[in-house]
């Protein structure tokens, strides 16, 4: 996060990290896709105090953004509640509630305020797209598409790699798939080592059965960036596909040394990572 300002909004990717409950200088609030983690794009608070209500509703957001930054929810909570209750529409304060319910892994109730924020700011691209992450994350991907849609039509954001590659990865989940191959595309030509639009691609094309190009998109995320048991699962299985039992065990053996427990967890699944 940047620390320039007195506080930070979140922006979130798709799927929920487990137990992300610090929020510090070095880490920001991310989702996991197959178990690929992307970090969300930087956001800032953008109130400007105008009277003494909205500067102490500002002030508790600081604050609330501070014990974020400590893993310190409680005090989160209670600075984002008093911030909410000087500004009952206040879409900075509801999304910090949201990241506290989602971190406590609350997520029916941490919905509700993606919901609220979305509704008291229909204009605010960061915020449509933290309520349509969190509905894609929770099983209503056609219906977050509409709010992807939103994004996208905003001059600043609707050209970034990473909200490109929210969309195309959930809309792999909403069965569109011209439209989730359009959006990797375009994202990873605006970022070529996108972690998260290599790992969508490779999957995409896995899924479709054009296993030698989900080989060339899994090599280029491996290479792009540390591996996770999702990029390390779906490079074995791609190779299994291939009839390459070598380089499948290998991928296997390392999925096995890096994320132990990993090889066992998956035993019981289909070809889900």
């Amino acid at each position: 996060m940047r620390r320039s300002e007195p506080a930070a909004r979140v922006l979130f990717v798709i799927a929920v990290a487990a137990a992300v409950l610090a929020v510090g200088c070095s880490s920001r609030p991310s989702y996991t896709v197959r178990g690929e983690t992307s970090v969300a794009p930087e956001y800032n608070i953008r109130s400007r105090p105008q009277d003494r209500r909205q500067a102490e509703a500002a002030l508790h957001l600081s604050r609330a953004d501070r014990a974020l930054a400590t893993g310190d929810l409680d005090a989160a909570e209670a600075a984002a509640r008093e911030a909410l209750r000087l500004d009952a529409k206040s879409a900075d304060a509801l999304t910090i509630l949201a990241f506290i319910e989602q971190g406590r892994g609350r997520p029916a109730q941490a919905g509700e305020f993606y919901r609220r924020a979305a509704e008291a700011a229909p204009g605010d691209v960061i915020v449509l797209n933290n309520y349509g992450a969190w509905l894609c994350g929770n099983g209503r991907a056609v219906e977050a598409m509409g709010y992807f849609d939103r994004v996208l039509s905003d001059e600043r954001h609707g050209r970034h790699a990473d909200t490109l590659a929210n969309s195309g990865t959930c809309a792999a989940a909403a069965g569109q798939p011209d439209r989730t191959e359009r959006d990797l595309r375009v994202a990873l030509r605006l970022d070529p080592e996108n972690a998260l639009a290599l790992s969508s691609m490779a999957e995409y094309q896995y899924r479709i059965g054009q296993f030698f190009e989900a080989r060339a998109f899994s090599q280029r995320r491996l290479a792009a960036a540390p591996a996770t048991a999702g990029a390390l699962r779906l490079a074995s299985q791609i190779e299994e596909a291939l009839g390459d039992k070598v380089n499948a065990d290998r991928y296997r053996q390392q999925l096995g040394t890096e994320f132990p427990g990993a090889l066992s967890e998956s035993a019981g699944e289909s070809s889900q990572p």
